[in-house]
């Protein structure tokens, strides 16, 4: 063999190292470890340069919501040939970002020609900054189709996304995929507009304005400003179905906004927060349908907490309904025991678990002096530590002190069961930060 031979086979060989390895790294990647699920088919791959490159920081959850069932008219086109815009508020900011869509209650595929993300010019506005849009791509295509009945989390994409700011994520199908996966109550507006407008700057042709939100169940950052997220699970008191529209005035907004401030400081961890709140959601009964209509607290502890991004720690509010919708008296310990059994699910995890207690709700149509009996011993339990790690007591944060079964005047958003704009705040006020953090023990 030749000098010259010689060099060209260690070329080959070299050439060959380099391209297995690229395929090795390229398999690595398509599974981040988070628990973002893939299940989707992609094609029409999108230039080389559109994936985002490496960058320091954590990934967590900067926004999130859960898929609570099939939106209504919807059923034969879903949303063809129109474009969605979901507007969302986030909590930390990162350098990255990634979505995760889903097609859980749809009966067809979804399938999405084009998607974006941008900053939005300002708030509870449709229209975006310039040079923050992005094309979103699946698995290094600008296309995808998911299964029903499935998820896809999107590629990473460099952009700066700031805390506590509006969002604008913006899909585009051209064929019929209904019934649409949505999340009713969202306490915010977003838009729909005529035709692919995925990637308008302007509002212009978002004429279509929605209380929901559309497909989008999760958006993550990378970050530097957080290491890990709070995933709060609960119903419509968590979701702030009574709070002021496109106000970011929820108890879990003003709770991220106490951790943003005291982040590092006496033991309080830098954590993100994400709202997990369905209205109506119960511990153990659920609605109908196959996958079923808001799923209970024990079905969705899975999809909904254990699978979000890089958690750290779950506060769960749950129970209220199991008590105030059903029609016979719920024993409170078949409550109790289903709050036990989440909290057991998520320290298998590892996570640690801070509980509520329940507020009262004299004067609404669902009090009977029974039913207020069994909220006190479920909140007798939790007080006594038997159910979690760390407790909030809501309740005596926002009871009235001459009236106890009833929320105070001015935490009463007038129902006599969720909550003010004041009462929200309160509810963020009292909870220890320094709670959230450590280790889960081994048994409660």
């Amino acid at each position: 063999m030749t000098k010259r031979h010689g060099y060209a086979l260690l070329a080959a060989v070299f050439a060959m190292i380099v391209a297995i390895s690229g395929a090795i790294y390229v398999g690595v990647a398509a599974d981040d470890g988070t628990g973002g699920t893939r299940n989707a088919t992609a094609d029409n791959r999108a230039p080389r340069d559109s994936a985002a490159p490496a960058s320091a920081g954590t990934w967590v959850g900067t926004w999130s919501a859960s898929p609570a069932g099939a939106e209504p008219g919807t059923e034969t086109n879903g949303t063809a040939g129109r474009s969605v815009r979901n507007v969302v508020h986030t909590d930390v900011g990162g350098t990255e970002a990634r979505i995760t869509l889903s097609n859980l209650y749809g009966q067809q595929p979804l399938n999405i020609t084009h998607a974006s993300i941008a900053v939005a010019a300002a708030e509870n506005d449709a229209a975006a900054v310039a040079d923050t849009m992005r094309r979103l791509t699946f698995s290094g295509s600008t296309t995808v189709t998911v299964p029903a009945g499935a998820q896809i989390m999107s590629d990473a994409v460099r952009v700066r996304i700031p805390r506590d700011s509006d969002v604008l994520v913006t899909t585009y199908s051209p064929t019929p995929s209904g019934p649409v996966t949505y999340h009713p109550h969202a306490r915010q507006i977003s838009y729909a507009a005529q035709g692919d407008r995925t990637e308008d700057l302007t509002a212009t042709a978002y004429t279509e304005q929605t209380p929901h939100w559309r497909y989008l169940t999760a958006l993550d950052v990378l970050s530097d400003e957080s290491v890990g997220t709070v995933v709060a699970l609960g119903d419509s008191i968590t979701d702030g179905i009574t709070s002021t529209e496109g106000a970011n005035h929820r108890w879990t907004d003003v709770l991220a906004d106490r951790l943003r401030a005291a982040a590092g400081t006496g033991g309080v961890p830098r954590y993100s927060v994400v709202n997990q709140g369905i209205s109506g959601n119960q511990v153990l009964a659920e609605g109908l349908g196959r996958p079923a209509d808001n799923p209970s607290g024990l079905n969705r502890l899975e999809r909904d907490v254990l699978g979000r991004t890089n958690v750290k720690a779950v506060v769960i509010d749950l129970g209220v309904n199991d008590i105030l919708r059903n029609q016979g008296q719920v024993d409170p310990v078949t409550v109790t025991d289903g709050l036990r059994e989440m909290v057991r699910r998520a320290h298998a995890r590892g996570l640690r678990v801070v509980g509520a207690t329940l507020m009262p709700f004299g004067g609404h149509r669902g009090y009977s002096r029974s039913r207020d009996a069994v909220r006190r011993a479920v909140n007798a339990e939790i007080r006594a530590g038997k159910v979690y790690d760390a407790v909030v007591d809501f309740d005596k944060a926002l009871r009235d002190p001459y009236d106890p079964r009833r929320l105070r005047a001015d935490y009463d958003s007038g129902d006599h069961l969720h909550p003010s704009d004041k009462g929200y705040e309160r509810m963020a006020e009292v909870f220890e930060l320094g709670d959230l953090k450590g280790a889960a023990p081994a048994e409660l």
